[in-house]
């Protein structure tokens, strides 16, 4: 194992979590369109039962992603979470703010009402996926960031900071780039997408399943316009490569020399695409089949990986700098030392055990589809 190879396996674990945790964005999808799937209160808590089930994977993959970017890229980590954090702490105030919805909502003694509650999770529900895709979207667009690693050594700095926002929005500016609205806008429709397909698959009731084939549509158009949309910019736009000697420069069409470079990543961007179109479809057309959540799912998963490593592999900076190019965080500048990857390599031979589990504990608690009788229940949210 060499040290160039434990940094492209770290970017792929990390890749795989980022993509793991935007198929778990359902959750919010769901909850995003809870008032239209179900018009009645009983409707209403259909829904957030059914998602109420599955919050805490989202919440956990969230953490871990983070988790794992620290451990394997501090740079980027200290960079991004410490720089844009009013940007990560709107994103973790609002699944806050999730978590207390679902448990306080039918309180006896709730004193705001269940339905500000409801309006809590419609919030984190879009306010969450726009974010993270906002965030997500600044890995090809760029941030506005300063690294300066002479700081640890300077004896005359005030504070040794290596890296600090170039302005006072500390993240907010990314939303003043058009496109990477439009990324972040495609993210909260292919969460409301998910959401319908898994609420659709999860929920034992025939308005529900029957409403959310017409909501489906809503959902899924836009969010195919705009990924469309970002895809063919991203395809055109100029890229942040670097060379041998890390020295950054901006190339010409750089993430589609990467797709022709690294040709099997377009074959899992293909394969992730046509499920995800093929896991719509099917719902739309067959009043029957409500199984299309796991086809759009394993496809957004693959979709996502491709799209985060051709970000990163292939020299390329996959966090770019619009303040200051060579500031830009690559595999090589913003890693772990090979010590420290290797050893979390050997722990993280673990992990498809914990991911046996998770499946485990998702097959157990899917064991039986939600119905009106069990909302009446005194475990229901």
């Amino acid at each position: 194992m060499t040290y160039e190879f434990l940094q492209h396996y770290w970017c792929f674990v990390v890749a795989l979590l980022g993509a793991l945790l935007v198929f778990l964005l359902f959750v919010q999808g769901a909850n995003s369109v809870a008032r239209t799937l179900g018009q009645t209160e009983e409707g209403r808590r259909l829904v957030y039962n059914s998602t109420g089930r599955k919050w805490e994977f989202t919440f956990t993959t969230l953490v871990t992603f983070g988790g794992a970017f620290f451990a394997s890229y501090p740079l980027f980590y200290s960079t991004s979470f410490g720089g844009a954090y009013w940007l990560w702490m709107i994103i973790l105030f609002t699944f806050v703010l999730q978590a207390v919805s679902y448990e306080f909502q039918n309180k006896i003694g709730n004193l705001l009402g269940p339905r500000t509650f409801q309006f809590f999770l419609t919030l984190n529900g879009i306010v969450g996926p726009l974010l993270l895709g906002g965030a997500v979207a600044t890995f090809f667009e760029g941030s506005n960031f300063i690294v300066e690693k002479n700081n640890l050594i300077d004896a005359t700095a005030m504070t040794p900071v290596i890296s600090h926002w170039a302005n006072a929005s500390h993240g907010l500016d990314a939303l003043l780039n058009p496109w990477v609205l439009v990324f972040g806008f495609a993210v909260v429709f292919l969460a409301r997408t998910l959401g319908i397909l898994y609420v659709m698959n999860n929920v034992n009731d025939e308005d529900i399943r029957s409403r959310g084939s017409v909501r489906l549509v809503g959902a899924a158009v836009p969010f195919v316009i705009l990924f469309v949309a970002y895809l063919v910019h991203l395809l055109l736009k100029d890229g942040y490569a670097y060379n041998d000697d890390g020295f950054i420069y901006m190339e010409p069409y750089k993430y589609l020399h990467n797709f022709i470079d690294m040709w099997y990543l377009t074959i899992v961007l293909l394969i992730g695409v046509a499920l995800v179109l093929f896991g719509i479809g099917k719902t739309i057309v067959s009043k029957e089949y409500v199984g299309g959540i796991w086809p759009a799912g394993i496809g957004t998963v693959l979709t996502v990986l491709a799209l985060l490593l051709c970000s990163a592999w292939n020299h390329t900076a996959y966090y770019p700098s619009t303040a200051q190019l060579q500031s830009s965080l690559t595999m090589v500048n913003s890693c772990s030392s090979e010590f420290t990857l290797r050893t979390m390599f050997y722990v993280s031979l673990l992990v498809p055990f914990v991911l046996a589990y998770i499946v485990y504990a998702w097959r157990a608690i899917d064991s039986k589809k939600i119905d009106r009788e069990e909302i009446r229940t005194d475990h229901a949210y």
